[in-house]
């Protein structure tokens, strides 16, 4: 490679790291519309932030859904029951699902809520540019996604719910704690939810989903964009900046709506539990708060929450910081500058 060639690679790596205009020669991207470069990024960050925290994801699932075998184990004992029953694949059982499904739920989430922000800009002035646009524009955004992408939610849950011995030696009474799966993919889940109870099937626990996500998906992007208000100019570009704001933005909206995660859990994996004489399936979103809180303990509602802690924190703040590099690279207007360049190219 000759200097000259260095040179420009250098100058483009580094036009992508901070956002500048140094890869502007990749002109072709200048004629997408605004809304399909939002998709491109929200979709990009979405998979690269999923895919680094699949191994915590993976037992926070197993944790929340009360799993035989992993019901008084903490999140370490876990990992290493894992990766000792199922190897290091197992780690990433139900990942191509929940891959398969961020890369649509994050494109939509960020671009719909770029367009619900304009949106009420344009026809509510009196709301102001602030905090209240941000807090309503992520919380529909985040309704608009799950409705979109659900049935692959509901796929991931019940593929990272089976736990199998991926070498076959079960032993000490293994057997009946790791049965084999009833699912053999994504496509497999989702046939045979449809065949067995219909489009309402696919969306079994879509009720408490969107309880929890229109809170939270509002306070997350609020609480981000309020936070790198107070950053000074100079260090708005700063990754460090980008991934200390979207941690924190992470953890606390998750921290307020986490007990209806896991009563979403538990109600995409009741076919796949051994019923229980007099149990009864939970009917709404209230019912299974009050139900698991009488039943299983107060605990259980918040049980997995440390590993969610422990995800939330760089899925959040990488999701948020590669969101704000792919805009860069992909020249989309400042915020502020995208009233009218929203609509066109």
């Amino acid at each position: 490679m000759s200097s000259s060639q260095g040179s420009t690679l250098s100058t483009n790596m580094a036009g992508f790291v901070d956002g500048s205009s140094a890869c502007r020669e990749v002109s072709c991207i200048d004629y997408l519309p605004v809304y399909v470069k939002e998709l491109i990024a929200g979709g990009a960050a979405g998979a690269f932030a999923k895919t680094a925290v699949a191994p915590l994801e993976r037992v926070k699932i197993l944790l929340q859904t009360r799993t035989e075998g992993f019901q008084s184990l903490g999140v370490y004992q876990s990992l290493k029951k894992v990766l000792k029953h199922e190897g290091v694949l197992g780690f990433y059982k139900g990942n191509g699902a929940s891959v398969l499904r961020i890369v649509p739920y994050a494109a939509l989430h960020f671009m719909t809520y770029e367009q619900y922000r304009l949106w009420i800009l344009n026809n509510y002035p009196a709301l102001g540019s602030g905090s209240v646009v941000d807090l309503l524009a992520g919380s529909v955004a985040g309704g608009t996604a799950v409705l979109c992408t659900y049935p692959l939610d509901l796929a991931r849950t019940k593929l990272a719910y089976q736990v199998v011995d991926a070498r076959g030696n079960l032993s000490r009474g293994m057997k009946s704690a790791f049965p084999q799966p009833m699912y053999g993919g994504i496509k497999d889940v989702l046939t045979t939810v449809y065949r067995e109870g219909g489009v309402r099937a696919l969306y079994r626990g879509v009720g408490p989903t969107l309880t929890g996500i229109l809170p939270y998906a509002g306070l997350k992007f609020y609480i981000y964009e309020e936070l790198k208000s107070h950053v000074p100019e100079e260090h708005q570009k700063s990754i460090i900046m980008r991934l200390s704001c979207g941690a924190l933005a992470g953890l606390l909206g998750q921290t307020f709506t986490y007990p209806l995660d896991v009563v979403r859990r538990q109600m995409q994996v009741e076919s796949l539990q051994p019923s229980v004489q007099g149990e009864t399936r939970y009917r709404n979103t209230l019912e299974g708060l009050s139900t698991i809180a009488r039943n299983q303990g107060w605990r259980q509602l918040f049980a997995g929450l440390s590993i969610n802690y422990m995800k939330i924190v760089p899925s959040v703040a990488i999701g948020f910081t590669a969101y704000d590099i792919m805009k860069g690279w992909l020249n989309i207007p400042p915020r502020q500058k995208s009233k009218s360049a929203s609509s066109g190219t």
